[in-house]
């Protein structure tokens, strides 16, 4: 039930005491303001790590060729490895637990792609249909190159957006022939990237049996990658054992040379990034309820001084009759009440700033910081619960006055 006269006396006393009480506020709400900071900063920085990985599949392996560093069966290090068509078609078809494959055939050097007047350079990809889901490739009009065109060797593209700007000026690129390197393709597709990089937007992508035939890779590719499902991160490692073991099979070098080839799974990495920000959170949480308990530390200080102040006043009401949890209350109360209003301050200000400031910051590894609904709920559960906390010593102290010792106080 409300008791108006209870609550009178306590903004009373909040008001005899201005001073005490907003220093007291302050140290809570500077707590509660730098948890939810510090949260959502981590969270920016989750965003901006998860943004890089957002560019493709998250449970990708990519195969690179290197140079043996080891000697094998008689052989000297030093060997250049050179991947192969044989390589792509081995691994495919003998690996298990493999969901989406392509091997990728680069062009070098300065490629030019021209229609009508306009013209400029840009970057040529070479690869099979499934890389388009590997990259996470967005397609807005057309389609992607398909199996047809791998083995019907065409000369069919896909195009960025922004090689559609800058060579069709607004007209409909679908069905029209560019010069690639002075060779005509025609348009089947266009696409986007979800990241925008330039790297990426910057580039076609034709179909790679084409592409060797006609720009003289005979068989050679530059990159393997393949995508494991839902596998596990065990589960990708064994994969990319496999395939490694299948490359030294047939370049025959030692499984256990780190420079011959070079495998990047991408699934463990980004497991390994998943568990560092879990970490961090939990830090971050750490700091912020340190901070958060130093400022219910000074309300429970200034309450205990509270009580000390109004020892003979509360020996009178204990004498009059008042129950000790009639005054455990009353100072219970006026400790959540501190806490709880300056929490909330701190908590609104926090959520301001990442609002305003932190949305206008945006980084390759920082991006978009905020703290969901429920933390916030957590957080103000977890004031009021400190807030009732801060109070509880000093109420209990207060209950076990006397009203003969209080009545003798000076």
């Amino acid at each position: 039930m409300f008791d108006r006269d209870k609550w009178q006396e306590i903004f009373s006393t909040i008001k005899k005491n201005k001073l005490r009480t907003f220093l007291t506020g302050f140290s809570v709400a500077w707590g509660i303001f730098m948890l939810i900071i510090l949260l959502g900063s981590g969270k920016g920085l989750q965003n901006g790590v998860s943004k890089e990985f957002d560019s493709s599949a998250t449970n990708t392996i990519w195969v690179w060729s290197g140079q043996t560093s080891l000697p094998y069966k008689g052989m000297k290090p030093g060997r250049n490895i050179q991947l192969e068509n044989k390589d792509y078609d081995e691994v495919k078809t003998s690996v298990k637990g493999i969901d989406k494959s392509s091997s990728r055939y680069n062009i070098w050097g300065n490629n030019i792609l021209s229609y009508k007047k306009q013209n400029g350079s840009f970057n040529i990809r070479n690869v099979y249909p499934d890389y388009a889901d590997i990259e996470k490739l967005v397609i807005v009009k057309g389609r992607f190159i398909n199996h047809p065109d791998i083995e019907h060797y065409r000369k069919a593209t896909t195009i960025s957006t922004q090689v559609e700007d800058a060579l069709f000026k607004g007209e409909d690129p679908i069905g029209k022939y560019i010069n690639v390197n002075g060779v005509p393709f025609k348009v089947v597709g266009i696409f986007t990237d979800d990241d925008s990089r330039d790297d990426n937007m910057r580039t076609i992508y034709l179909p790679i049996s084409t592409a060797q035939r006609v720009f003289s890779g005979d068989n050679r590719i530059n990159t393997i990658a393949i995508t494991v499902g839902d596998a596990s991160v065990t589960e990708s490692k064994e994969i990319e054992k496999e395939v490694r073991t299948k490359l030294a099979t047939l370049h025959k070098f030692d499984p256990e040379d780190p420079r011959a080839i070079f495998i990047w799974n991408s699934l463990e990495e980004f497991q390994k990034f998943m568990r560092l920000f879990a970490g961090i959170q939990s830090f971050i949480w750490i700091i912020g309820f340190g901070t958060i308990v130093a400022g219910i530390v000074g309300v429970s200080n200034i309450m205990m001084i509270v009580v000390k102040d109004r020892t003979k006043e509360i020996g009178i009401r204990k004498a009059m009759g008042a129950t000790p949890f009639s005054i455990v209350s009353l100072i219970l109360q006026e400790a959540v009440l501190i806490t709880s209003f300056a929490g909330y301050i701190g908590l609104v200000m926090g959520v301001v700033v990442l609002e305003t400031v932190g949305k206008n910051i945006e980084s390759k590894f920082f991006s978009q910081p905020s703290v969901d609904l429920q933390v916030a709920v957590y957080a103000l559960v977890l004031l009021v619960f400190c807030g009732a906390l801060a109070g509880f010593i000093p109420a209990r102290r207060a209950a076990a006055i006397k009203p003969i010792e209080a009545l003798r106080d000076e």
